[in-house]
């Protein structure tokens, strides 16, 4: 349409989070909606992000940036500047773009925080912005989710939801035309269209809540041309898109039986717990006898971390442990400190393939013996190490590069490689143009 649009969600609360050209980290489904939008990501397009750490709480990040660790009763009572912080975003994108996407967070009517709410109709009431309703069938219940909500909305909540519509429709969608005049007649709105559940459409996963969908281990003792691949599945799991190539990879909490050519340990935003997890739980023990079978074992960020002899936290940066031994495959000390190293970067691995990533993390690695860096960075700084089947690597996004993944697996993946971002986003884009209704949505939100 020649508009230029960007997208807005004031606060998210996800560990899955990306670095920005301007040197801060947003949620990482801000970062896709950017990139659907032909943007580089920007960090007033996610201005608060909640990443959970445990019993600490959250770690709260305001503008990009590491602010406080709080609990939610802490977070509510710093309502005034959290909202002084969301406005200041908002109106800088306001004064460059001509539309913004806001999305939500939860229900538009949770009556109990509206309050304190930054992110919902409280947000939209204070800027005017004309809002939809979404309802997903899929969950059941969507009569009376979508006629109760409009029950609950104040008269100015109340005249700002102009549309409803219905999300992941399985079916026939002309089986649910009384459906939709129903809820018409009940909520007084005109439906702004039911878009089926769709197969085909390739979206990284906003959060780990996703990956309990993901297949189990089940896999056969016979020669296979393609490495048999696991993630573990820390209870703090964090930027599990460094893995978006090796989608039909298990994740594993707990010991199997099957034996793996590779396991990847991710990126944790709680290192030190994570850590005690893998022990408490006969993960430790399983990764250990997996690597004396032949196993390689690879790090990423906070599982980089775990590779080494010891992490320390003494000033509680995540965790209220203090310290905890590692797994001891490389000697190495972590140190957790409040300062977030965040960055950009471009590397070469050891056998000259080019790629780009970011750093995103809270310690400083200090290896004592050999090995080769995993990475040497362009301005010449090493990163990680790599020892006979151990790699590990401070940097998110590399094994989103197939080369690179193919260097350490040690075999090509073929056809693995999933189409495009930008194909999957244009496929996104006519499901939405081919059921939304066009008149409706001209009305309420072009007019």
């Amino acid at each position: 349409m020649g508009l230029r649009v960007a997208p807005f969600k004031a606060q998210n609360m996800s560990n899955n989070a990306m670095v920005c050209e301007n040197g801060g980290e947003i949620g990482r489904a801000q970062a896709a909606q950017a990139e659907a939008c032909g943007l580089s990501p920007h960090t007033d397009m996610n201005p608060i992000l909640l990443k959970p750490t445990g019993d600490l709480g959250s770690q709260v990040v305001v503008n990009g940036q590491p602010w406080k660790t709080l609990t939610a009763r802490e977070y509510y009572d710093n309502f005034d500047f959290l909202r002084q912080a969301v406005t200041e975003s908002y109106e800088r994108l306001a004064s460059t773009y001509d539309y913004i996407v806001i999305e939500g967070a939860g229900s538009i009517s949770e009556l109990n925080l509206k309050h304190c709410d930054l992110v919902n109709l409280g947000l939209a009431v204070r800027l005017k912005a004309p809002s939809i309703l979404v309802a997903d069938i899929d969950r059941g219940g969507v009569f009376a989710s979508v006629a109760g909500t409009f029950q609950l909305l104040d008269p100015e909540e109340s005249a700002l939801v102009r549309t409803f519509l219905i999300n992941r429709f399985r079916g026939d969608t002309s089986l649910f035309e009384d459906g939709v005049r129903i809820l018409e007649e009940k909520t007084g709105r005109r439906c702004l269209g039911v878009f089926p559940y769709s197969t085909d459409i390739h979206l990284d996963p906003e959060d780990s809540v996703s990956l309990d969908s993901r297949p189990v281990a089940r896999f056969s003792n016979a020669l296979d041309a393609n490495p048999r691949v696991a993630i573990v599945k820390f209870p703090h799991i964090s930027n599990f898109t460094d893995f978006r190539l090796i989608h039909d990879a298990p994740y594993l909490s707990q010991p199997v039986h099957e034996h793996f050519d590779v396991i990847f340990l991710p990126g944790t935003k709680n290192t030190v717990e994570d850590m005690q997890w893998l022990r408490k739980n006969g993960m430790e023990a399983w990764i250990q006898q997996q690597y004396r079978e032949g196993a390689t074992i690879v790090g990423i960020c906070g599982g980089y971390q775990i590779l080494g002899d010891e992490i320390l936290d003494p000033e509680r940066v995540e965790s209220t442990a203090g310290s905890v031994r590692g797994l001891g495959f490389i000697r190495a000390v972590t140190r957790l400190m409040a300062h977030k190293t965040m960055r950009l970067v471009a590397a070469r691995t050891q056998s000259g393939i080019p790629f780009h990533g970011y750093e995103i993390h809270m310690g400083v690695t200090t290896i004592d013996d050999g090995g080769s860096p995993f990475a040497v960075l362009e301005d010449g700084r090493r990163d990680g190490v790599r020892l006979p089947r151990i790699v590990g690597t401070y940097i998110h996004g590399a094994f989103e590069n197939q080369a690179v993944l193919e260097e350490v697996l040690q075999r090509r993946l073929g056809n693995r490689r999933p189409d495009e971002k930008d194909i999957q986003y244009e496929r996104l884009a006519d499901w939405f143009a081919e059921h939304v209704n066009p008149e409706v949505f001209a009305a309420e939100y072009l007019g």
